[in-house]
């Protein structure tokens, strides 16, 4: 059965605006005092003591309930701080996926004694996770998942590997889709399970993946005979593909799909100059239009979310427009201004 789309248009509140100020204000004390340098070049660094600043000011576990130390405030008042953090160019990479979704993801589906042990470190910024899902030769097809998860007397035995694990060499846990038992002819959705796992857990290696820079933030994560118990489950055993389907609607449909190469956009138009030619000037506004059109359909996601909806289909839109906008962007701006 499908279902049409919609992207309602969404206006900011007065709290998310008042919010917005709120964040400039603290990210200029935080650049006076040195604590990073704005650049505008999206979520460029890894700082535990700017995340942990981050949690002191109230800017994680935002929507999350107050009795875990959240701060029960909407999705669009997220938004905006999302939007200013990446924009600025701040450290935020350390608790940027705990505060998207594996926070979410533990209130929708954890265990209460791992809600109380694990969120309000998270709001501190104290705690990170990185997400278990791409694997070699699959990709994320997640229908081909094979990474296992066996009962064994104890709880459970992990075997596999992970791959292009972003930060997996600074997380402290992982949310990991691994299979639990074969899919059916009827239904291929069957028989994949999240688990919380400890990276510190023996047996689990992670193996760094450098890419063209030299830079390290990808890894490979294999497991050989990870032993995690029943407390480690998240959700229920084999019916996990709604919850994957639903932490991806967190994950797929944020500010950074459009800010993260915004700065390209900005040389272009700084080297375009203020009197472009009339193609260049064209292409320029093209660019701009649709970066306009990303945010907007970006911030309808939040407003969703706001609504208590679970909008997939709709976060998955903006993450394929928002990686086709970034991937063309580059080459873009080499054909309307070559030099």
């Amino acid at each position: 059965m499908t279902r049409a789309i919609q992207f309602d248009p969404v206006q900011l509140p007065p709290e998310a605006e008042a919010m917005r100020l709120r964040v400039r204000d603290f990210l200029e004390q935080e650049a006076s005092a040195g604590t990073f340098a704005p650049n505008g070049l999206g979520m460029t660094g890894h700082s535990p003591e700017f995340s942990q600043r981050c949690g002191a000011a109230g800017f994680i576990g935002m929507t999350w309930p107050r009795k875990y130390g959240g701060g029960e405030r909407g999705f669009l008042e997220r938004f905006v701080v999302s939007e200013e953090m990446i924009a600025a160019g701040a450290p935020v990479w350390a608790h940027w996926v705990a505060d998207r979704q594996s926070g979410p993801m533990l209130i929708h589906y954890g265990r209460d004694a791992m809600r109380q042990r694990i969120l309000p470190r998270i709001i501190a910024g104290e705690c990170y996770f990185c997400i278990g899902m791409s694997e070699p030769d699959s990709g994320s097809d997640l229908f081909s998942l094979r990474s296992r998860a066996e009962r064994v007397s104890e709880g459970w035995s992990v075997n596999g590997r992970k791959i292009w694990t972003s930060n997996a060499h600074r997380s402290h846990y992982m949310i990991a889709l691994l299979r639990t038992s074969l899919a059916t002819e009827e239904n291929r959705r069957h028989g994949l399970t999240q688990f919380l796992i400890p990276m510190d857990s023996a047996g689990l290696t992670v193996r760094p993946i450098h890419n063209l820079t030299g830079a390290h933030e990808f890894n490979e994560v294999t497991f050989d005979d990870v032993l995690v118990t029943d407390e480690h489950v998240i959700g229920e055993v084999d019916m996990a593909w709604k919850q994957a389907t639903n932490e991806l609607a967190y994950e797929r449909s944020g500010p950074e799909r459009f800010l993260e190469t915004i700065a390209v956009l900005h040389g272009l138009i700084h080297a375009a100059g203020q009197a472009p030619e009339p193609r260049t000037a064209e292409g320029i506004g093209r660019l701009v239009a649709q970066v306009a059109t990303l945010r907007q359909m970006s911030l309808s996601v939040a407003g969703m979310l706001h609504d208590g909806k679970v909008p997939e289909v709709e976060a998955a839109v903006v993450k394929e427009m928002g990686t086709n906008w970034e991937q063309a962007l580059p080459g873009t701006a080499r054909d309307l201004v070559p030099d």
